[in-house]
């Protein structure tokens, strides 16, 4: 008799452990949320980078391990140069010999420019030339008038005459070559200088694509995996490592039609992971699809997975983020609790464990 009244009581203990154990699972899970509040099962994500070769080359060096904390601006890997610095050696000669170029350009309009002076010097002579024989002409001519000369003379002095203009207009020719001598020196200038800017900025080309070739962190993340090993041969554009930015993490999760037309931007959300049960992570909501999809397959029952959803994503303050990056994980799923209401009350078995 005591025997069976003990097993009675002992059966009626269990069944109800049994029932508080179901009723707390019920409300952690979210089954039992009192109104103005939705939960919903998600996995926790972050923005994920693949560090990347700009140029074609050979991977000489990696500096990371899979799984460490880098800081932005770190180098993480350094591709092979030689041919970069082989090639920025021949942009540097041909500089030098450009910059020659455009000294002997200088050079050949100073001279073309010398010369159009002495041209004009001897424009001005002949110029001279030709008016003394044009007056010589015009006393041959009176002269002859007063049969004072012959007509031998007055022909030698026309031929004086017409010689002279001859001689200036070559020496007016030879003035216009000048000037076209002059601008073509002066073109040559500006080609050498071109050529010079043109070397300058291949230099500056090459040595971006040396930096470059120091592959480093664009913000502070972990590294996930290696994708290549030194001694590779990498594409532009080749993936060398992937990075996960544990300045940007969110939980995705779906909510139903209705309880997503009630969500807003910035509504405050309670974040429950599988991995850490005894731990309320605070996050807002971030972002509300558009558009409504079907349930995703990790849904368990048929009827959930027929219902339309919207895909909402809980942001995690950075702040929180730094304080505790060595224990952020992608990947790992729980429970997120969006608040409806914001006049409504955080549940006490939620809020109690919220981090800080």
């Amino acid at each position: 008799m005591f025997k069976s009244a003990k097993g009675w009581v002992l059966g009626v203990i269990a069944v109800i452990a049994i029932g508080v154990g179901y009723y707390a699972w019920t409300v952690l899970r979210g089954n039992s949320l009192p109104a103005g509040f939705v939960a919903s099962n998600g996995r926790i994500e972050a923005v994920e980078i693949d560090i990347s070769t700009k140029t074609a080359g050979r991977l000489k060096d990696l500096m990371v391990r899979e799984g460490e904390f880098v800081k932005a601006g770190q180098a993480l890997a350094q591709m092979d140069t030689a041919q970069l610095e082989a090639s920025k050696r021949q942009a540097e000669a041909q500089l030098r010999r450009a910059q020659i170029s455009v000294d002997t350009a200088h050079s050949l309009v100073a001279q073309r420019e010398a010369e159009k002076k002495s041209a004009l010097a001897v424009i001005e002579q002949r110029k001279a030339q030709l008016d003394s024989a044009v007056k010589t002409n015009a006393r041959s001519r009176q002269l002859l008038s007063n049969n004072t000369v012959s007509q031998q003379v007055v022909d030698d002095s026309e031929a004086a005459e017409q010689g002279a203009r001859a001689t200036l207009a070559a020496a007016e020719a030879s003035l216009a070559a000048s000037d076209a001598a002059i601008n073509a020196a002066k073109a040559q200038v500006v080609d050498a200088e071109a050529a010079v800017d043109a070397a300058k900025a291949q230099i500056d080309s090459i040595e971006t694509d040396i930096t470059d070739s120091t592959l480093t962190a664009p913000r502070d993340g972990r590294i996930q995996y290696r994708i290549a090993q030194p001694g590779e041969v990498l594409s532009s554009g080749g993936r060398v490592l992937n990075l996960v930015d544990l300045g940007d993490v969110y939980m995705t999760f779906f909510l139903p039609t209705a309880e997503a037309g009630r969500t807003s931007i910035g509504s405050d959300v309670r974040l429950v992971l599988d991995a850490a049960p005894q731990l309320t992570i605070p996050a807002q909501v971030s972002f509300v699809a558009d558009v409504a999809q079907f349930t995703p397959k990790t849904v368990e029952t048929e009827e959930e997975r027929q219902k339309l959803t919207f895909r909402v994503r809980a942001q995690i303050p950075q702040e929180l983020l730094q304080k505790y990056i060595q224990y952020v994980k992608t990947g790992l799923p729980g429970m997120a609790y969006v608040r409806l209401d914001p006049q409504a009350e955080w549940p006490e078995n939620i809020e109690k464990n919220l981090v800080k």
